[in-house]
């Protein structure tokens, strides 16, 4: 296991990234970056400059180069989110099938602005860039796990009552 300071990482996080690390040649350990900052973000909910230089030391990297990869992809959060994460994608084929009325729309229903977070912390709206879906559009992901599709504002709404209904369950 590569040196790293104790008060960094717990020792489940520690146990992780060395399992994905074991994917790796020995030579190429940076080709677990993206896969420790994911388990950074799911762990304490984004990623932390800290975060940051625990990982790039943990893979002998520098710090410049693991901050490049966390603000190159959008599934990574630099500052706290929402407990849950939209983003709604803004390429062109989902732009025509009606994803501005849909940010729109959950603009209005959450009372936030896209980028920010509801005042009960529960949801974060971000635009996103291609999910792959085009002939479902518009689409969007929630909590960079679960695609959902064809999103009129019945379905938005069906949607984040859902979302609500999981969080008061498991408050």
């Amino acid at each position: 296991m590569p040196i790293i300071e104790a008060q960094t990482f717990s020792a489940e996080v520690l146990a992780r990234f060395d399992k994905e690390l074991a994917k790796y040649p020995a030579d190429q350990k940076q080709s677990a970056v993206i896969a420790c900052l994911s388990i950074v973000q799911q762990v304490h909910g984004h990623i932390s400059p800290e975060g940051e230089k625990g990982v790039a030391q943990y893979l002998g990297m520098p710090v410049m180069a693991v901050h490049e990869v966390s603000t190159f992809y959008n599934m990574f959060n630099l500052k706290p989110v929402g407990r849950f994460k939209i983003n709604v994608c803004t390429n062109l084929p989902c732009q025509l099938r009606g994803a501005q009325k849909a940010i729109h729309h959950l603009c209005e229903k959450l009372q936030v602005e896209v980028g920010g977070t509801t005042a009960d912390g529960l949801f974060t709206l971000q635009p996103g860039e291609c999910m792959g879906a085009c002939a479902d559009a518009p689409v969007l992901l929630v909590n960079d796990r679960s695609m959902c599709s064809f999103m009129s504002d019945d379905k938005l709404d069906q949607m984040i009552d859902g979302l609500r209904a999981i969080a008061k369950e498991q408050s």
